[in-house]
């Protein structure tokens, strides 16, 4: 069946949706020039200088595929992404059970539940520098070290933890978890309120314990929220730089080298601004592919909401 209305030509149905929209499109403006200067522009030169051998000095000389092929065999990378594994290894499952657990009290109906709320929130807002100062003084590797002091009641030698090429990833690990627990708190908090509580007054009436419950309803239920606290917490453990700066400097031996801080060697001390590209790639290819992964086996369509 053919239209009664025939087709208007596009500069007409432009100028029409203008007119219909212009107040809408007249904000947006700032909001795309701002997403073309700081993250579209970047992104292109960035890839562009990956083929280019630029040190800031002087002009940008055309290399080809010099920088990749240096990849291939540069063991420092190779080594610095697989200490980042380990640590998303060390880091996500801890943050998602304890964010989990710590909504779970939140959400059992516990008498000053905003006070505790605020208490497992507070790191989130406290300066990173300041919980790394008192990470550093905690696992400080002499008897003086609170976490040694402590040990030292139970017979156990003191640990070296951040000068121990075996233990130093795990800590900082330890210092991420803490710091983000409470908005991964907040996420999971959120999605248990979201829960019919008609359900969770069914199972009673049938009996049903508070385990099973739990492993029935509660955590199946929390599926989407399952899944966007798993990426946000693998992107975020992919981009750890900070801690590692500020406690370790990459070390002992490289053992806290990750990819980010590799880039920002490579980039900001060596000035090999064309290889940190590669590196910034690099890192971009990974966090793709490990999100589509999880969007594959957790972000199915979920009817339970």
């Amino acid at each position: 069946m053919t239209s009664k209305k025939s087709k208007l030509p596009l500069g007409e149905r432009v100028k029409r949706e203008w007119n219909r929209n212009a107040i809408v499109y007249i904000f947006l403006i700032p909001v795309l020039g701002h997403f073309i200067v700081f993250q579209i522009y970047p992104f292109i030169l960035s890839f562009y200088l990956t083929f280019m051998d630029w040190k800031v000095i002087g002009d940008p000389e055309f290399v080809g595929l010099k920088h990749w092929k240096y990849f291939l065999s540069d063991k420092l990378a190779w080594k610095a992404i697989w200490n980042t594994v380990k640590f998303s290894a060390y880091y996500i499952v801890p943050t998602m059970g304890l964010g989990l657990i710590l909504a779970l009290i939140i959400n059992s109906g516990v008498k000053s539940a905003k006070f505790f709320k605020g208490i497992f929130f507070l790191p989130v807002v406290t300066s990173f520098v300041i919980i790394a100062g008192i990470w550093g003084w905690l696992f400080k590797g002499t008897e003086a070290g609170m976490i040694n002091y402590l040990l030292s009641f139970i017979g156990i030698e003191p640990q070296l933890f951040l000068s121990n090429s075996s233990q130093a990833l795990a800590v900082l690990a330890g210092l991420s978890i803490f710091k983000v627990a409470g908005s991964t708190m907040i996420y999971y908090f959120a999605g248990l309120q979201s829960i019919d509580q008609q359900l969770y007054e069914a199972a009673r009436i049938d009996g049903a314990s508070s385990f099973k419950i739990f492993w029935t309803i509660t955590f199946p239920l929390l599926k989407p929220i399952h899944f966007f606290v798993a990426i946000t917490t693998t992107i975020g453990s992919f981009q750890i730089f900070d801690s590692a700066y500020l406690l370790t400097g990459g070390g002992p031996n490289y053992a806290t080298t990750t990819i980010v801080y590799y880039l920002y060697e490579q980039g900001f001390t060596s000035l090999n601004l064309s290889y940190a590209a590669v590196l910034s790639y690099i890192l971009f290819f990974i966090i793709l592919v490990v999100s589509l992964i999880q969007r594959k086996y957790l972000g199915q369509e979920s009817n339970n909401y």
